[in-house]
């Protein structure tokens, strides 16, 4: 390590604890992702990174979201593969089955049964105006269910758990109020306290975006293999993606997201490795230029992530760890979801 990554690096903590210093105080951190296979860059430092940083001394429940991926997956072998190596880059990227709950949504019954209470809570009109809905149904004749229902299982997702803290994407923000709006109405209905209001968690690294196409977020349905890095990539590849990632004509560098947006998403996945402001990494590599940077960066990826991809071979050569995790943690789950069940019943005159 040199002295300047050395220097880098002992401004992390301090950088990476501000998306949670500003959250009013709560105790139940709640988060989930959908099981897409092996997690790239986008999903390592927009999410992962931060379900692994968290605060230890609140209740952290992390879930792998496979009810919502039904929206677009229904190929059992693949989800079934995504599920393992999902899980097994979250156990490869540090997170904790000792320090918090990882389960699996489907193994949850509860989850599917609060969205249908909250669901009858919920108008038609207001779902489909989300923009998220709309941006997936634009020109097509008929559009899933399940697209429509999505943010009301969100958020029962939350709910379900209490859940206080939500770390999340931009691009979930309008999920996230419409959570606690149902929360609101749910409470005001009923007459009760039962849900707290969810406040948002945002990622200060969220915006990692296509190394081919920087307009873009970086996706696995990219179809360009180069636009992607994976936390399973080897040194090699990681090298070659980086030498092709698209940037400008300019030669020196800079972090300017809106004229320059290939050579800013650079410096801010480097920003983000190390944890410090992009700033500060222009002004520490200043006298690179962007060829030079590229290849910089592509060795303190492969760095970073190098006992991150060995673990991650370790748990696909070890599938009945991640299994027992998943167990584990979703009866530990289902017990917390059971006992919400139950308040609700009793309020809404089931019971």
């Amino acid at each position: 390590m040199g002295f300047r990554t050395a220097g880098l690096l002992r401004s992390r903590t301090l950088w990476m604890g501000r998306a949670y210093s500003s959250v009013p105080g709560g105790d139940v951190i709640f988060s989930g992702i959908q099981p897409s296979g092996t997690p790239h860059l986008g999903n390592y430092f927009g999410a992962i990174r931060q379900w692994v940083e968290g605060p230890k001394t609140l209740r952290s429940l992390f879930s792998i979201a496979d009810l919502h991926a039904l929206t677009g997956l229904h190929d059992p072998s693949e989800m079934r593969s995504n599920i393992i190596r999902l899980t097994a880059g979250l156990l490869a990227s540090g997170l904790d089955p000792k320090a918090c709950i990882l389960f699996q949504q489907s193994q949850v019954q509860e989850h599917t049964e609060l969205s249908w209470i909250l669901g009858s809570l919920s108008s038609v009109q207001s779902l489909t105006r989300m923009t998220q809905y709309r941006d997936k149904t634009r020109g097509v004749k008929e559009s899933p269910l399940g697209l429509l229902i999505y943010p009301v299982l969100q958020s029962a997702d939350i709910l379900l758990y209490k859940g206080t803290r939500v770390p999340i994407g931009e691009d979930n923000i309008q999920n996230l109020e419409l959570a606690r709006s149902i929360a609101r109405t749910f409470n005001r209905t009923y007459d009760t306290s039962l849900f707290p209001e969810p406040f948002s968690v945002l990622s200060e690294s969220s915006k990692i975006k296509s190394l081919r196409n920087p307009a873009n977020k970086m996706s696995k349905s990219d179809k360009d293999t180069r636009s992607c890095i994976y936390i399973s990539d080897p040194p090699e590849l990681i090298r070659e993606k980086c030498k092709k990632a698209v940037t400008d004509c300019q030669g020196s560098l800079s972090y300017d997201p809106v004229n320059r947006p290939g050579v800013s998403n650079l410096i801010l996945i480097h920003a983000s490795i190390l944890g410090v402001t992009p700033q500060r990494i222009v002004e520490e590599y200043s006298n690179l230029d962007t060829g030079g940077y590229k290849l910089l960066l592509a060795d303190a990826l492969s760095e970073h992530f190098r006992p991150i991809r060995e673990r991650f071979g370790y748990y696909l050569k070890h599938e009945h760890v991640i299994h027992e995790v998943l167990k584990d943690g979703s009866d530990a789950a289902r017990e917390i979801a059971s006992s919400t069940m139950k308040e609700v019943k009793s309020i809404i005159g089931f019971t």
